[in-house]
């Protein structure tokens, strides 16, 4: 595919997370490296259709490596999900001179690019940016490493006050029908257990464990949920069931929420997004399209879009056969 790239517009799309603002950046000042002009779409798709663009250049995103969220807003369409809506959208970015996009988000946001691809022919590459770390095509997305640290430290905080009143805990952290943030953040914390939607612990096995943990002296514990876990449950109704089946125990529930999206970016978060801006706009350079850019094995590589839209990631069965056995 010869693609002659004179412009590029970057947006990001779907659910904030930190890494963001420095793969804009990192797209930004690649295309200005290589004499290419770039345009800013604010809020996503909807701002694409309603012609909400800036012309960004080397010094409009200084200072903003370290911020979470995203300097160009994010918003969910629903009118880029009509024909008359992308037609719109394409409109606007032929009148501006746009010749490629750059999308940043996750499985949705791919796939609002794949469509807009089928339709017009347009370039789209698109950049990985999720804390759920459940797009197929790369071993870690954007903002992933962040989401885990804040979560240990603040399962790492909340421990301090199950052992100080013998108290259980049931943790809900987010990840939407994966598991990964509640596997990897469960271990690193030293949860007793971890419930994850690819994972069917089941409530008798749930039971027995904490006994266990009873038994062996354990005065206080920390249970790590996934919000799509399997057993069906939200965190408040197994509170309900433990407290009926083991009165013993003083159960508490939080629900992390949102606070897990924001904050500073790690610097695994700042390096990976800096890596993946510049490969995204040179891809587009070298005439491909249709690709996201990832890692895997530490190597920056191409996943055909449809790939990574219609692609599965699974959890490392060795990570849940490590939290069984340190959680004794």
């Amino acid at each position: 595919m010869s693609i002659n790239v004179k412009k590029i517009g970057v947006l990001t799309s779907g659910g904030d997370a930190p890494g963001m603002n420095a793969a804009i950046r990192a797209v930004v000042r690649t295309c200005a490296f290589h004499n290419i002009e770039c345009t800013g779409i604010y809020r996503g798709y909807q701002g694409m259709i309603e012609g909400d663009f800036k012309e960004m250049g080397p010094r409009s995103v200084n200072n903003i490596i370290n911020k979470g969220g995203t300097i160009l807003k994010s918003a969910r369409s629903k009118e880029f999900m009509t024909a008359e809506g992308r037609q719109k959208a394409h409109a606007n970015l032929v009148k501006q001179g746009i010749d490629a996009l750059v999308v940043i988000g996750g499985n949705g946001s791919f796939t609002g690019g794949l469509l807009f691809n089928h339709e017009f022919g347009f370039p789209v590459i698109g950049i990985p940016g999720t804390i759920d770390n459940d797009i197929f095509g790369t071993s870690f997305t954007l903002g992933y490493d962040t989401a885990l640290n804040t979560v240990v430290e603040v399962i790492d905080k909340i421990r301090d006050t199950a052992s100080s009143h013998n108290r259980l805990f049931f943790i809900e952290v987010m990840g939407r029908d994966a598991g990964h943030i509640a596997l990897n953040a469960g271990i690193g914390a030293g949860a007793e257990e971890i419930l994850i939607p690819e994972e069917d612990m089941g409530l008798d096995r749930l039971l027995d464990s904490l006994r266990k943990s009873k038994a062996s002296g354990k005065s206080s514990s920390i249970v790590v949920i996934a919000e799509g876990d399997k057993i069906g449950k939200n965190a408040f109704e197994l509170k309900d069931y433990v407290e009926e089946n083991m009165p013993e125990y003083d159960v508490r529930v939080s629900i992390l929420g949102h606070m897990q999206r924001g904050g500073s970016p790690s610097c695994f978060d700042r390096v990976l997004a800096s890596r993946l801006g510049v490969r995204a706009v040179e891809t587009l350079i070298e005439g491909n399209s249709n690709y996201m850019v990832g890692l895997i094995k530490d190597e920056i590589v191409l996943t055909p879009l449809e790939q990574a839209v219609k692609g599965k990631t699974q959890v490392d069965k060795e990570l849940i056969r490590v939290s069984d056995i340190v959680s004794i």
